[in-house]
Order: structure tokens, then C-alpha cells, then sequence
């Protein structure tokens, strides 16, 4: 609440190059020109091995048992550059360039990574034909455990993939079709409403926007987020005057007011991950406490919102944010364990929801085409699911309150009435008598909020001219 490789990238680069021992000495058919000096020969290894990239390269040649020309022309380079490439000299290599080399030398995936990383600083994407990146049960599994801390993983253009049963709860927009982060809070109302200074995190937004730019800036994903979110005038007017990039959020710690939780403030720590399985991707965990609003310090000592200066070239970034975090003490939220599933139909999805269940047609496309609400009585909760891609559908059993806080409050007649009685009434207690104290509770607690407001109301209005909704009024403001 990752971006391709940043310092983490050059680090395993260079761990790569020193690591690679390989045979051979120079390149036998790579003629030299009459009276050319011969290229410095690199640095070998302890058994007269060359070492690094070249030699990596060359051990790929060799298994498929080519010579220099066919991957030179793949390459689309003189077979004289590409000799000196396995003689020591530096590449460099684009995407398509990396992609043709990789197609000639048949390389597997994790040859595929060490050519990337080694190439242009970046990793391997992993997509599914439709472009969707798959999450495997092992991860699934991680994201699950992380209860009762909100768990999330998104891609590199902050969709949203896996979520676990607490994130569901508290941030139900997560279970939408096509949630998308920085979508969300910066052109929802809601998002908007949640965080506190939310022009400073508008601001960071961007600057990520910004730096995914620099290295995938072709992505038609991404070029559609940032086109959706600067029709925000006071987006495209930040997008038009800061310049500067962030990579990640890990470690930031600030305040959102959550429907879901009535409406608390809360203090929130995001530490951001990569997934060595999918490193495009960012897996975030928030653990949260109850903020203090007068404290001058955040809930990790610092002073309360210095992340929204940092950008990704502020000096000792990483290690302040790592040493804020190992000094924290996790605070945890109580909350239920049901693991969110993923299954193969809307029909296996609503099977979630045991004897007795009711459909929520009405409700479920107020949420989107790709959604699926079905109460569960017997469990007293309610089945969310979402079509993620074809033949698969992910499945979280939430709190009827994290429905009623997330639907649409406008147009409930009809059908919509009705399904939001049945909603409502799983939401209070069974008993009968419970119920109806619970009811009367709730009138006092709402007349009050209402008579407060028209006090209020009245006030800028003026008593003599108090309208029934302020939106319908003629009069002026006193």
C-alpha cells in the first residue's frame, strides 16, 4: 500500500561474472585484419579459463554445437564484434537483441535470466500467454501466512494478482476485477479519502510511475495507467513539474482511515519484497497499529512522513528504511484464517458458500462484470469471487461488513434492496433479541452523527434556509 533490478541488480551481476569459469582461449574464426594489433586478452582464471560473460556465452556456443556466425547474425553485429564479446569485451545488448540470442542458443529459463542480468541490468518477465504473470501455490501459500498482516502481491505495473484473507477485509477494492493500485488511489474517491496528505503520496505515485517509465516504458499497461491517472489535473500538473523517480515504498510508514475498520485511523508500515520466482513483481506486507494523531514521531520512531521527500537517489535510502523496520515491533489485527482459494468456474466458487446459499446477482454487478457475491449463511459470510483469467477464479470469504462498507451507496431499490437486506441482516447477531439491540444501537449512534451534521449544515447555511439534502439547496452560503 518492484520494479525491474536496481542496486540489488549490479550487485548480482558482478557475483555473476566473477562466478563464470569457462573453456576455451579466443575465438579460432574471427579473422584479424593484415597488420592489426590483437586485442588485450582478459583476465583468466586460476586454470587459464576465461572468466565472466564471454566465456558464459562461448559454454552456450559450444552446447549447441555452432560456431560464431550464426549467433552473430542473430545478433544482428559483424562476427568481429562478436568475437571480441567472447574474448572479454563488454555487450550491449537490448531486449530484442537478448531475446534473438536467447531463441539461437536455446537457453532455459534461468539461462535466459543470467543473459538479462548480465545484458541490461534486469530480470526475466514471467507472463502466461495472456500476459498475466501466474502465482504458483508456493507463493500463494506465503501470502496467506502473512495473516493477520494485509498481504498483496501486484505485478510491475501494480496489479493486483494475490491478496491475502486480511487485505480482502480491510481493502476490499483488492477483490475487484482489475484492481489496481495506483489506479485506486489516485483516481477513486476513495483512495483518496484513505490517505492522510494525500497530495504527498500522490506525489510518490508518480515518481514510481515515473521510474517504471525509464525501464518499461513501451508497456501498453503501463502507458494506459499513467494516461488514465493524469487525467487528474492535480496528477498531470505533478507529473509536469517533479521530475524525480522512486523505486519502491518498503518501509514507509503512514496513516489511512479505513471504512472497514468504522472508519479508525491507522498506522501503516509497507515492506516491499521481490519474489526471486516472479522478481518483476512486488509482494507488500503492512503491518498496522492504532495511530496517534498527536505524536510528532511515526509508529518506527522517524519523524512522522519524511518518506515523501525520499527518492530513489537519496543517500542511505535502503539502509534507513532496513533499520526502521528490524527496530519495529509488529503489532498484529485480529483476524479470521480462511486461505483464499483459486478454482476453475463461478459455479466451484459459490459451491464455497456450503447449504443454503444465496446469489447476489444484483449486488455482484454493481461490483463489476467479473464478480460473483454469494452469501453463506451457515458460515455467516459471504463468498467474493473474481474471474482473474479465463477458467480461473479467485475466491476470499469476507465479513458481510466488507461488502456493505464497499457497495455503491446510490440506486438500492428493487433487486438491489432487497439483496442488501439479506446482506445487512447476516451482518447482525442471530439471536433475535441480540439483533434488534443491535439495531437500535446503531439508529442512536447514526441520529446522532445526522443531528450533528444539520447543526452544522445549519450553520453555513443559515438556519431560515436549511435544506432537506445540501445539494438541492437555493440558498446561499452565509
Amino acid at each position: 500500500m518492484p520494479e525491474t533490478r536496481h542496486a540489488g541488480a549490479k550487485t548480482e551481476r558482478a557475483m555473476l561474472m566473477a562466478a563464470m569459469r569457462r573453456d576455451g582461449g579466443g575465438s579460432g574464426d574471427v579473422g584479424k585484419a593484415a597488420g592489426q594489433k590483437a586485442p588485450t586478452e582478459p583476465p583468466k582464471g586460476v586454470s587459464g579459463q576465461y572468466i565472466g560473460f564471454g566465456g558464459m556465452l562461448k559454454q552456450w556456443r559450444n552446447a549447441r554445437g555452432l560456431n560464431q556466425g550464426p549467433v552473430a547474425r542473430a545478433l544482428g553485429i559483424s562476427l568481429r564484434t562478436y568475437g571480441s564479446i567472447e574474448r572479454g569485451a563488454t555487450p550491449k545488448f537490448d531486449q530484442a537483441q537478448c531475446d534473438a540470442l536467447a531463441a539461437v542458443l536455446q537457453l532455459d529459463a534461468d539461462g535466459r535470466h543470467a543473459l538479462m542480468l548480465y545484458s541490461v541490468g534486469a530480470y526475466l518477465r514471467n507472463s502466461t500467454a495472456e500476459g498475466q504473470p501466474e502465482v504458483g501455490p508456493a507463493l500463494r501459500l506465503l501470502i496467506d501466512r502473512q495473516m493477520p498482516s494485509p498481504t498483496y502481491l501486484s505485478d510491475r505495473n501494480w496489479n493486483i494478482l494475490a491478496y491475502n484473507q486480511a487485505m480482502a477485509e480491510i481493502w476490499p477494492w483488492v477483490m475487484e476485477p482489475k484492481a489496481n493500485l495506483i489506479r485506486w488511489a489516485l483516481t477513486t474517491e476513495e483512495g483518496r479519502a484513505t490517505y492522510h496528505d494525500w497530495h504527498k503520496h500522490a506525489r510518490v505515485f508518480v515518481r514510481m510511475l515515473r521510474f517504471a517509465q525509464t525501464t518499461h516504458g513501451d508497456d501498453p499497461d503501463l502507458l494506459e495507467l499513467i494516461d488514465d491517472v493524469k487525467a487528474n489535473p492535480e496528477i498531470r500538473e505533478i507529473w509536469d513539474t517533479d521530475r524525480d523517480m522512486v523505486v519502491h515504498r518498503d518501509g514507509h510508514v503512514f496513516l489511512a482511515t479505513v471504512p472497514t475498520l468504522d472508519y479508525r485511523t491507522i498506522e501503516i508500515v509497507s515492506h516491499v519484497a521481490y519474489p526471486a520466482i516472479m522478481p518483476d513483481c512486488r509482494f507488500v506486507v503492512m503491518t498496522w497499529v492504532e495511530a496517534d494523531l498527536d505524536a510528532k514521531q511515526d509508529a518506527l520512531g522517524g519523524a512522522r512522513g519524511a518518506w515523501a521527500d525520499e527518492t530513489h537517489n537519496a543517500p542511505h535510502e535502503k539502509d534507513l528504511a532496513q533499520e526502521r523496520i528490524s527496530a519495529a515491533e509488529r503489532h498484529r489485527a485480529k483476524g479470521t484464517r480462511h486461505a483464499r482459494l483459486v478454482v476453475n468456474s463461478a459455479e466451484e466458487a459459490a459451491a464455497q458458500a456450503g447449504g443454503g446459499a444465496v446469489p447476489l446477482p444484483a449486488l455482484s454487478r454493481l461490483l463489476g462484470r467479473d464478480a460473483q457475491l454469494t452469501l453463506s449463511p451457515t458460515k455467516r459470510s459471504v463468498v467474493w469471487a473474481v474471474a482473474e483469467t479465463p477458467g480461473r477464479w479467485g475466491v476470499t470469504q469476507v465479513a458481510p461488513r466488507t461488502v456493505i462498507a464497499r457497495i455503491p451507496r446510490e440506486n438500492w431499490v428493487g433487486e438491489r434492496r432487497a439483496e442488501m437486506k439479506k446482506l445487512v441482516r447476516l451482518a447482525l447477531p442471530l439471536d433475535h433479541d441480540s439483533a434488534v439491540a443491535r439495531i437500535a444501537q446503531l439508529l442512536g449512534d447514526r441520529d446522532l452523527e445526522q443531528g450533528i451534521l444539520r447543526e452544522i449544515l445549519a450553520e453555513l447555511f443559515g438556519s431560515d434556509c436549511l435544506p432537506p439534502e445540501p445539494k438541492n439547496s437555493s440558498c446561499e452560503a452565509s
